[in-house]
C-alpha cells in the first residue's frame, strides 16, 4: 500500500506527463475490444508462462526468485501476452524483484494498453509516459525468418473465376501505384482470402480489409467495392513502402499493427498476431525488399533504429 501511494504521489507531482500518457491510451482508442483473440495454443503457453512466473515471484511451492519471474513473464511479453506485459510494469513500478523504475514500467504498461489491457491504462496514469529501451529479454527474438526465393513476379493461380477476377483487378491496378501484383496479392490472401465482403471484429472491410480511418484516408468511400478496396489497399501498401524505404517485413507490420506501433517498437510489435501475419506476407511474397517511390512520403524517423533492407 505505501508502494502505491508514492507511485501515486509521484504522478501528482508529474501531472503534465501523466496526462500525455492519458490522452495516448484514449486517442489510440485503447479498450477491452482493442485485443485481438489469442490462439487456444498460445493462450495455454501464456498461462502455463504466468503460472510459473507467479510461483517464482510469490515463492509458491518453490523457493522465491525475483529473477526468475522476471525472465518468465519476460518470455511471455516477448510473445505478446497482455498479462505479463502487465505484471512486469507492476514489478518495475512497484521495485519488487528489480530496482524501481518508472521507465520500465511505463514502457511495458504501454505494451498492456495497446492490447486493451484496461489495468494497464489505469497504470500509465501513475508512471508517466517516459520511453524505454526495450530490456535484453524482449530484444532476443529475431524477426520470422523464412527462405527468400526469387521468383517470377506471378500471380497466384486462382481457385475459381471471382478470384480470377481480382486477380486481374490486381494485375490491371498495381503498375499504376509501382506496387507489385504479387505483394497486393499476397495481402489480400492474407486479409480476406478473397472475400470481397469480408469483415473483421475491428471492422476491418473487404478484400484488403481497410479500417475505416484508413479507408478515408485513401478516399475509399465504397469499402466493399472491389475497385474501390484494392485501389485503396494498394496507396496504402505504396504509402508505406516509402515510409519504410521498401522493407517488406516493417510494411507488412504496419499493414496489421500500423505504422505507430511499427515506430512505436523500432520494428515488429510483440504481437503473436502481427509476428504470424508478417510471416505469412513474407512466405507469399517471397522477397524482403520491394522497390518504392522516395517522392510519396518521408522515411519514418525510426527507420535508422530499425532493420532495414532497401531495394535495389
Amino acid at each position: 500500500m505505501i508502494r502505491i501511494r508514492s507511485v501515486v504521489t509521484h504522478a501528482l507531482r508529474r501531472l503534465p506527463r501523466r496526462a500525455a500518457a492519458v490522452a495516448g491510451v484514449v486517442l489510440l482508442g485503447l479498450g477491452p475490444a482493442a485485443a485481438a483473440p489469442a490462439d487456444p495454443a498460445l493462450e495455454a503457453q501464456f498461462v502455463a508462462l504466468r503460472g510459473e512466473a507467479r510461483s517464482y515471484e510469490h515463492g509458491e511451492g518453490v523457493p522465491r526468485d525475483p529473477s526468475r519471474a522476471l525472465a518468465l513473464y519476460c518470455e511471455a511479453a516477448k510473445l505478446g501476452d497482455p498479462e505479463a506485459q502487465y505484471s512486469l510494469g507492476w514489478m518495475y513500478a512497484n521495485g519488487r524483484g528489480a530496482p524501481r523504475d518508472d521507465a520500465l514500467a511505463a514502457y511495458f504498461f504501454w505494451l498492456a494498453a495497446w492490447q486493451g489491457h484496461e489495468h494497464a491504462q489505469r497504470m500509465l496514469r501513475f508512471v508517466g509516459d517516459e520511453s524505454a529501451e526495450p530490456p535484453s529479454c524482449m530484444r532476443e527474438s529475431p524477426p520470422p525468418e523464412v527462405e527468400v526465393v526469387t521468383v517470377p513476379d506471378e500471380p497466384f493461380l486462382p481457385a475459381n473465376p471471382e478470384q480470377k477476377k481480382v486477380a486481374d483487378l490486381v494485375h490491371r491496378l498495381a503498375p499504376e501505384f509501382r506496387v507489385s501484383p504479387r505483394l497486393a496479392l499476397a495481402v489480400i490472401r492474407a486479409e480476406s482470402n478473397f472475400d470481397a465482403l469480408a469483415v473483421s471484429p475491428k471492422n476491418a472491410q473487404g478484400l484488403m480489409q481497410l479500417i475505416p480511418d484508413t479507408a478515408a484516408r485513401f478516399n475509399v468511400r465504397k469499402p466493399f467495392d472491389p475497385v474501390q478496396n484494392i485501389r485503396g489497399g494498394l496507396a496504402y501498401l505504396r504509402w508505406l513502402l516509402a515510409y519504410y524505404q521498401g522493407d517488406v517485413t516493417l510494411v507488412a507490420a504496419a499493414y496489421n499493427a500500423g505504422e505507430k506501433a511499427v515506430d512505436r517498437y523500432r520494428g515488429i510489435p510483440p504481437y503473436a498476431e502481427t509476428r504470424a501475419y508478417v510471416t505469412r506476407i513474407l512466405q507469399f511474397y517471397r522477397k524482403v525488399a520491394h522497390p518504392y517511390d522516395a517522392t510519396v512520403t518521408d522515411p519514418s524517423p525510426e527507420l535508422s533504429r530499425v532493420r532495414v533492407v532497401k531495394a535495389p
